[in-house]
C-alpha cells in the first residue's frame, strides 16, 4: 500500500464513498441556482481515510473512494439487489453452467482524461489485478476467472474455470474499476500518486491524512445523476473531532465510526432544536476476530474454542457499542439470506466452567497468554473500549492473560498481511448482498484476512456447488452448512453487527438514495435543500 504525503493536482479522478441515510424534505431537493461555487460544494467527513488510489491494491474501505471516482461493467443502482449495467450496456452469460459471461460496452466511453474506454482497457484493468496479486488483495475475488478477451472494440468475454453464478456481483466490486492501460502498470502498481477513471467526479486534489476536492466529470456516462457539482471529504483522525467539526458547521455530513455515545450526543443536539440530523439505517457491516495458524497458541483449537466459550457479545454490545450494534452468532449477518446462530448452537452462553473444561482436556493448566490486535483508526475510537472489554472478559475467566496491541490501518494491514498478529480484530462490509461474500472472502490460500485458511468441505463442495445455482434463494441450506463448519473450526470468531448512523446538517438532502447494497455512500445523490 502506498502513503501519500504530499499534495496532488491530477486531471484524473476521485472521491470517497462512504455509507449514509438521511431524510430529505417534503417539497425540496433541488440544488438552488444561486450560491457560490463553495455553498455548493457537500463536504463530508470520515474517519476513513483509503489505504490506496490503485484498484488492483484494494479489498479494504479505499472501494469507499473508488465508487465515486471510477466506473466498474456493473453496479448496484439503489434499490437494486442485484448488479445492473454501468460502464456496460449489457450483460449476460451466454450458457446455462454460468461459465461464459459476456458485456458490451456503452457507447463513446473516455476516461475523465478524454482517453477512449473500449473492450482492450477492460481486459487490460482485469488482467493487471491477477498479475500483480497484491496479497489480501481483490485477486481473492476473482478466484473463478479463467481469461478475459476483447473480441471486439466493445464486447468483452470473461470465460470462467468453473460455475460461477456470482460472477456479475464480483465485476459489480469497486475493485473491479476500470483504469486507464497509458496510466496503470501491467505489472505493478501506480506508484506516482495519480488517478485516472471514468466516474461520476474527478480529483482535483488529494492530501494525505486531510482532506480530498472532487468535482463533476464532465465526461462521465453512466446511470448516476449527479445532484451535486463538487464534493469535499476530510479525513479525521478521531470521530469526536468529526462531530465537532459538524456541530460548528466545517463539515455537512459524517460517516464511518461515530461511537454509541457519539450518536446520543447528536440525538441530544436535535433534541436541543440544532439543526442537525441523525439516521439510522440496517447495517451488513460485521466485527470478528481472526485466528492465525502461524502462532502456536492461536492455531490450537482448544484456545480457540475456550475463547468462543468466553466471549459475552451482549455485553460487549450493551457496554459499548449501547445498542448502536447487535450480538453477531455467524459469519452471515441478519438480513441476509442463509443466516443462522451457528456460534450459539455450539457454545450456547457464556461459561467459564466450559471453557475451562475445555482448556483442561487439551491439557492446558496455566493461564493462556495471548496478544489480540486492532487498529486504531478505521472503524472509529469505539474498537479500542472493544478491546478493552474482550480483554476483560477473557483475564475475568482466570483462564486468559490478555495483551492489547494496536497500530493505525496502514501499517495494520501491512502486519495483517506478513502474518504478524496472533488474533486481530477484522471488519468486513460486504462487496455485494450474497452469503457467499460473508464466507467466500475468508477461506483459501488467498483470503481477504491473509491467513490461509481452506475448510475442504467449504471451498471444495459448498461454495462450487452453490455457485452453480443462479436463483440464489436456493442455495440456503448449503450456506447454513457453511457456518457450522466455521463455528466447529473457530478460525474466525463472530462478533457483532452494525447498524449505520450518519449524522448531517439538517440542510443536506438525498441521502434516503445515497447508500448501495455494498454499504457504499453515492456522493452523487447528496444536495443541499432550498426552499420554494
Amino acid at each position: 500500500m502506498h502513503v501519500f504525503n504530499r499534495t496532488i493536482c491530477l486531471r484524473t479522478t476521485a472521491a470517497l464513498a462512504s455509507m449514509s441515510s438521511l431524510a430529505l424534505l417534503s417539497g425540496c431537493g433541488l440544488l438552488s441556482g444561486s450560491g457560490s461555487e463553495a455553498d455548493q460544494t457537500i463536504k463530508v467527513g470520515t474517519v476513513s481515510e483509503p489505504s490506496t488510489l490503485d484498484p488492483a491494491a484494494s479489498w479494504d474501505g479505499s472501494w469507499e473512494l473508488f465508487r465515486n471516482v471510477f466506473q466498474t461493467l456493473l453496479s448496484f443502482p439503489t434499490g437494486s439487489s442485484t448488479p445492473q449495467p454501468d460502464a456496460a450496456e449489457s450483460c449476460k452469460f451466454k450458457d446455462s453452467d454460468s461459465r461464459t459471461y459476456q458485456c458490451t460496452l456503452r457507447k463513446g466511453l473516455v476516461f475523465s482524461n478524454g482517453d477512449k474506454i473500449d473492450a482492450a482497457a477492460v481486459k487490460y484493468s482485469i488482467d493487471r489485478i491477477v498479475k500483480i496479486n497484491v496479497k489480501a488483495g481483490p485477486k481473492g475475488l476473482l478466484t473463478s476467472l479463467d481469461r478475459v478477451t476483447a473480441d471486439d472494440e466493445r464486447t468483452v468475454t470473461f470465460h470462467l474455470n468453473k460455475s460461477d453464478a456470482t460472477f456479475p456481483f464480483v465485476l459489480g466490486a469497486p475493485a473491479m474499476s476500470l483504469v486507464d492501460p497509458r496510466d496503470y502498470p501491467a505489472n505493478a502498481l501506480r506508484d506516482d500518486g495519480g488517478l485516472t477513471g471514468s466516474g461520476p467526479y474527478t480529483l482535483e486534489s488529494f492530501h494525505a491524512g486531510d482532506r480530498a476536492e472532487l468535482k463533476k466529470n464532465t465526461h462521465y456516462a453512466g446511470f448516476a445523476q449527479l445532484k451535486n457539482d463538487a464534493v469535499s471529504i476530510r479525513y479525521f483522525k478521531d470521530s469526536g473531532d468529526m462531530v465537532e467539526s459538524l456541530k460548528k458547521k466545517q463539515i455537512d455530513v459524517t460517516y464511518r465510526g461515530l461511537t454509541a455515545d457519539e450518536v446520543v450526543d447528536v440525538q441530544n443536539e436535535k433534541s436541543a432544536g440544532k439543526p442537525l440530523q441523525l439516521v439510522e439505517t440496517v447495517g451488513t457491516e460485521i466485527r470478528f476476530l481472526v485466528f492465525n495458524p502461524k502462532d502456536p497458541l492461536a492455531a490450537n483449537p482448544a484456545v480457540r474454542r475456550a475463547v468462543a466459550q468466553l466471549v459475552d457479545r451482549d455485553a460487549l454490545v450493551a457496554k459499548v457499542y449501547k445498542g448502536a450494534a447487535e450480538p453477531l452468532y455467524s459469519m452471515v449477518p441478519r438480513g441476509v439470506a442463509g443466516h443462522t446462530v451457528s456460534f450459539f448452537d455450539t457454545f450456547g452462553a457464556p461459561s467459564v466452567p466450559k471453557a475451562k473444561a475445555i482448556l483442561r482436556r487439551a491439557g492446558i493448566t496455566e493461564p493462556v497468554p495471548l496478544t489480540l490486535w486492532y487498529t486504531t483508526d478505521r472503524y472509529g475510537s469505539s474498537t479500542a473500549l472493544e478491546f478493552a472489554e474482550i480483554k476483560r472478559q477473557l483475564e475475568a475467566s482466570g483462564l486468559f492473560k490478555v495483551t492489547l496491541e494496536s497500530r493505525p490501518w496502514k501499517s495494520y494491514t501491512q502486519g495483517m498481511q506478513a502474518g504478524e498478529y496472533p488474533v486481530f480484530g477484522r471488519g468486513w462490509f460486504p462487496d455485494f448482498p450474497d452469503p457467499d461474500n460473508f464466507i467466500a472472502p475468508f477461506v483459501g490460500k488467498e483470503n481477504a484476512v491473509g491467513t490461509p485458511y481452506e475448510p475442504k468441505e467449504i471451498t471444495d463442495q459448498l461454495i462450487p456447488q452453490t455457485r452453480e445455482v443462479s436463483d440464489r434463494g436456493a442455495v440456503s441450506k448449503k450456506f447454513e452448512r457453511a457456518q457450522d463448519v466455521l463455528s466447529d473450526d473457530v478460525r474466525l470468531l463472530p462478533l457483532w453487527q452494525g447498524k449505520l448512523y450518519v449524522a448531517a446538517s439538517d440542510e443536506i438532502a438525498g441521502g434516503e438514495r445515497a447508500i448501495d447494497p455494498q454499504t457504499v455512500m453515492c456522493m452523487w445523490e447528496l444536495h443541499r435543500k432550498t426552499s420554494w
